[in-house]
């Protein structure tokens, strides 16, 4: 990565001098197949002409361009020498004049890492397919351009392909003598520019509404996948959940969808969830489902694909100057796609998936060192590439959900109306959208932006409840808390909920008041003289963003009856406090395991029992103290197996629990059962054993020694697809051998021959919790190479070694002080490399307090 940062510094001084009129870029990718013969990357021709102005004339600027080589540079009209003024990642402009034009002339890589233009041949039919990712700063690996989001033109793309490809980008198409030419766009930022080219499977449809003046919105609808998940693909249900959130944001929004077609490619090896390219979103594949999978996974992909169109208006309409303000587009997505989910499709209960998962990432991101204030201070690229995080995305959903709360849902709504109409095609920063919202609502949004946007942390709000001789409710108070590190006290809008068990033995609401919290205790008046409640929740309904704690009552009521809680939404709430509380080691892991094993198979909502899965493993692999860990692991098979045989036959909460029972099994007789539900032997009823769920029962399998490398052969060959092929090589690298760990090791870190996607599945095998004593000897070796990934190999691959191999399993004060020591002698590493590192040596010291809170209980 050296020499291709950009800092925050240049950035503005460069938009300070320059402005652009447009781009043409003409691509021939005619070279994606057929044999490479030569040395180095395979390549492709970019010609790039941008007509610009500068405010200085005879100033000096740069370009943005990471090719393998420049045949030609000119600018106006002048032939530059490409071994001067490039030098792998820029471009030098020397005396500019009022009205420039630049045309250069590169070689561009094809990518295997999924940055730029990626290239992915399909191992069943030898297919090849092509789409771009860049956000944020990749589509210099393509054609020269002013990577930086201020500087926004319009484009106009022509593309030379294989013949019998069809080609896509962002505007319109036609193939016209060999070449495909695309309609200009209106003007965009570099990083929302897209091509997708490939033999793809396409389905098309439309979609019109006419508004109140009568005019009528007619928008291209499409869809593509590779055609090896043409079987498999549900077009209609991504076109009717694409209809359902076009006619909710015309509803809400009142600009009328402004990039002419909307197509949808779900491409292979993707490194995100999806991207919001204007008329070209891309999303990862996964998203279309090879086997059975529950309603949580439809309402993903359907939450996904509202995000990416809130993001046509807030991020690709309008978009933040820099990256400091990232927020500014992906909050309000986060908090968009939600709020249509719920508004206008059929996944209803959004919310409570939104509270039990989203804000779990958000608590997650906002207590680790690096956590950052929503509006941050993002200094260079490598800090913007960090924070597409937890704290940008889910907690400024949750901030925002807030602010609904604080200004009422119409003066939101009409102010981003009125940010629409005021910065179409604009850029804008954190003013642009306060001024609007206090226009609209009357309030004083400075006061709720500083304490809200400009501060990090997340507070905790526990009840405290008296009685008097009556045995009713004297005081009700709300204790609000902060971390030393962070100590900001924040006004919260809540609803305090009062629960108790009714003659039938449901545990449900009786009371509710709305307040608001402010400062270290807030006496809740509307709630004196109320019964005594059994159950205080203190964020009911989830209108803020807090980690919810519990009185002494509360907590010993949900310890006995919280499958009786009949609010889902009020269930997921007290579930998510449970699953903080473990985590800051006030509850032990072998309670939190006990709570689910007793009351998860009575979870309706499918989501939140996969999450309390995911949840329930956690606490087993890195909270539950060494000394019992292994009867922690029994323990929770055990249970996993009675769920497995209670659920319903047929039904998702089946497959959920067939899923976990892989995950968890641990003995001979959960392996000897995986085995022998794949061979047939044995099934259990309503329970398909389909492809996926094949791999799934594969891995375990496979981790201890149960599968070998010709039984995974032999599954490879009945699944010779490039889905197939990932799961095979996950497996064969779940191995427990040491010659399988050397060899994966070797692969990931001291080779770049792998795809991204290859090197996702190779570290996720390697990594088991089930085989510490073979990971030991790699925490040292992790240590040594870190610096050498990070610098040599792009930021995503980077991104993944560091995080994913950090030695997690190696739960020891001696890995704590192994990455103390790292950290103490590498001060000067890059920010972005340490900040890495920082977070996971919290995870780490945080399950070490974990193990000790749960040690503490067996003693008692």
């Amino acid at each position: 990565m050296p020499g291709e940062n950009l800092t925050r510094d240049e950035a503005r001084e460069r938009a300070a001098l320059l402005s652009v009129d447009g781009y043409e870029v003409s691509l021939d990718l005619r070279s994606a197949v057929g044999e490479h013969g030569g040395e180095g990357p395979r390549t492709f021709r970019s010609v790039t002409t941008v007509r610009f102005r500068c405010a200085e004339p005879g100033a000096s600027s740069f370009a943005d361009l990471i090719a393998p080589g420049v045949t030609a540079v000119s600018l106006n009209g002048r032939d530059l020498d490409p071994g001067q003024v490039f030098d792998g990642s820029r471009i030098l402009l020397e005396d500019l004049a009022a009205e420039n034009e630049l045309v250069v002339d590169a070689d561009c890589a094809y990518s295997r890492t999924g940055e730029g233009m990626h290239r992915f041949v399909d191992p069943e039919d030898g297919e090849v397919y092509l789409y771009t990712q860049y956000e944020p700063a990749d589509s210099r690996r393509v054609f020269a351009n002013f990577e930086q989001p201020d500087l926004k033109a319009p484009y106009r793309f022509e593309v030379r392909a294989p013949e019998g490809w069809t080609v896509w980008s962002n505007g319109a198409g036609e193939l016209a003598d060999g070449v495909w030419r695309f309609a200009e766009t209106k003007p965009i930022s570099t990083y929302i520019t897209c091509v997708v080219a490939g033999p793809y499977h396409y389905v098309t449809d439309s979609y019109e509404r006419v508004f109140q003046d009568g005019t009528r919105l007619e928008i291209p609808l499409g869809a593509m996948c590779r055609k090896g998940l043409a079987p498999h693909f549900d077009a209609d249900d991504v076109f009717l959940v694409t209809k359902q959130g076009l006619d909710f944001f015309h509803d809400h929004f009142d600009y009328p969808y402004p990039f002419g077609k909307y197509d949808q490619a779900f491409v292979p090896e993707y490194n995100l969830g999806a991207m919001e390219n204007p008329g070209m979103v891309t999303f990862r594949e996964e998203f279309i489902f090879r086997g059975k999978v529950t309603r949580a996974s439809y309402e993903g992909r359907a939450n996904v694909v509202l995000h990416e169109m809130a993001h046509m208006w807030f991020g690709d309409l309008v978009t933040m100057e820099w990256w400091d303000d990232l927020w500014l587009k992906e909050s309000f997505a986060d908090f968009m796609g939600a709020f249509s989910l719920v508004g206008a499709t059929r996944f209803t209960d959004g919310w409570i998936t939104f509270a039990n998962r989203r804000k779990a990432w958000a608590y997650r991101a906002d207590q680790l060192p690096s956590t950052h204030p929503i509006t941050a201070d993002i200094r260079d690229l490598q800090d913007a590439k960090l924070n597409f995080d937890g704290i940008t995305y889910a907690k400024g959903a949750s901030v925002l959900k807030q602010l609904v709360a604080y200004v009422g849902q119409d003066a939101f709504l009409e102010g981003a109306r009125r940010y629409f109409k005021r910065h179409a095609y604009g850029n804008t920063r954190l003013g642009d959208l306060l001024s609007v919202l206090e226009e609209t609502s009357g309030r004083d949004m400075g006061a709720w932006a500083r304490s809200w946007l400009q501060t990090a942390g997340v507070n905790s709000l526990t009840p405290q409840v008296l009685l008097d001789a009556d045995g009713r409710i004297d005081e009700l108070a709300v204790v609000q808390e902060a971390a030393e590190s962070h100590p900001e006290l924040r006004p919260h809008r809540v609803a305090v909920g009062l629960y108790r068990r009714t003659e039938s033995g449901t545990l449900e609401r009786y009371a509710q008041a709305e307040t608001d919290v402010d400062g270290a205790r807030t006496v809740v008046t509307e709630l004196a003289g109320a019964d005594a409640p059994e159950l205080v929740l203190v964020n009911d309904d989830d209108l803020t963003y807090c980690k919810t704690r519990f009185d002494d009552t509360s907590l010993a009521t949900l310890r006995e009856h919280l499958g009786s809680l009949t609010d889902p939404l009020a269930r997921a709430l007290c579930w998510s406090a449970l699953w903080n509380m473990t985590r800051d080691a006030l509850l032990p892991a072998r309670e939190f395991i006990e709570l689910v094993l007793r009351f998860a198979g009575r979870e309706s909502d499918i989501g939140v029992l996969q999450m309390l899965h995911a949840w329930a493993e956690s606490a087993a692999v890195h909270y539950t103290a060494p000394g019992r860990r292994e009867q922690a692991g029994r323990r929770l098979a055990e249970g996993v197996s009675l769920q497995l045989y209670a659920a319903e036959a047929g039904s998702e909460h089946q497959l959920a629990w067939a899923r976990f029972f892989a995950r968890t099994a641990e003995a001979p007789a959960g392996f000897e059962l995986l085995t022998s539900l794949l061979d047939g032997t044995v099934t259990l009823p309503g329970l398909e054993v389909d492809q996926e769920l094949r791999w799934a029962f594969l891995e375990p399998l496979a981790a201890h020694g149960e599968a070998d490398e010709k039984r995974l052969d032999e599954e490879l060959a009945r699944d010779d697809t490039a889905s197939g092929k990932r799961h095979h090589v996950r497996c064969l690298a779940a191995r427990p051998s040491a010659a399988v760990k050397a060899q994966c090791w070797a692969q990931v870190v001291e080779s770049d021959a792998l795809s991204n996607a290859l090197v996702e599945a190779t570290i996720a095998g390697f990594v088991q919790p089930s085989q510490r004593e073979l990971l030991a000897p790699y925490a040292e070796r992790y240590f040594a190479a870190i610096e050498r990934v990070w610098t040599e190999r792009s930021i995503q691959i980077g991104m993944d070694v560091v995080q994913d191999l950090f030695p997690s399993f190696l739960d020891s004060q001696a890995t704590l002080d192994a990455t103390d020591a790292w950290l103490a002698s590498h001060e000067d590493a890059a920010p972005a490399l340490r900040r890495l590192v920082l977070e996971s040596r919290d995870d780490l010291a945080r399950a070490l307090r974990g193990q000790e809170c749960d040690a503490a209980a067996a003693g008692r």
